[in-house]
């Protein structure tokens, strides 16, 4: 299995697979009415809508950066603003994180297999996730994209106790 197949395995796992450590990101998404994705519990900084709307911005950026663009923080914003709260736009939401990632699988499966190892066109900076490879930056996405899900399965959660 070469570069592109590993990591477009991986990310497949993790959004619509059976990954070891619980459901995938969509399996997660799937129960979220728009109402409990608009919904910011006590103590929460974010909603369920602002971080599917952070991970998509942040799949964008990936996808900016493997086509050779200079690394920064997503076009859209890091937390791009939600709106009023709106069922349609809920709806888009998830299925723009999914077009998104069926983009950036494209993305992944046309790069040049030579340049994986190298280091994107930025120097180390944790925050922005620059100075890597260009496999350790997909790698770091879908953890990215793990770390996000567990927030929204709580989130989630936090929001049902009281029904």
């Amino acid at each position: 299995m070469n570069t592109a197949e590993k990591l477009i395995a991986q990310l497949t796992q993790v959004l619509s697979g059976d990954p070891w450590y619980g459901p995938n990101v969509y399996d997660i998404l799937a129960p979220v009415t728009f109402e409990a994705a608009y919904e910011k519990p006590p103590g929460s900084v974010h909603n369920i809508a602002e971080i599917v709307l952070h991970m998509i911005a942040w799949t964008e950026e990936v996808m900016d950066r493997m086509n050779g663009l200079t690394a920064g923080v997503p076009s859209s914003g890091d937390w791009p603003d939600t709106g009023a709260p709106d069922e349609q736009k809920w709806q888009n939401y998830v299925n723009d994180l999914k077009l998104v990632n069926v983009n950036l699988q494209s993305v992944i499966e046309n790069f040049a297999p030579e340049q994986w190892d190298e280091l994107i066109n930025d120097k180390r900076n944790r925050e922005l996730g620059t100075g890597v490879s260009y496999e350790a930056l997909i790698e770091g996405l879908i953890q990215h994209h793990i770390y996000h899900s567990g927030q929204i399965a709580l989130l989630l959660r936090i929001t049902q106790i009281g029904e």
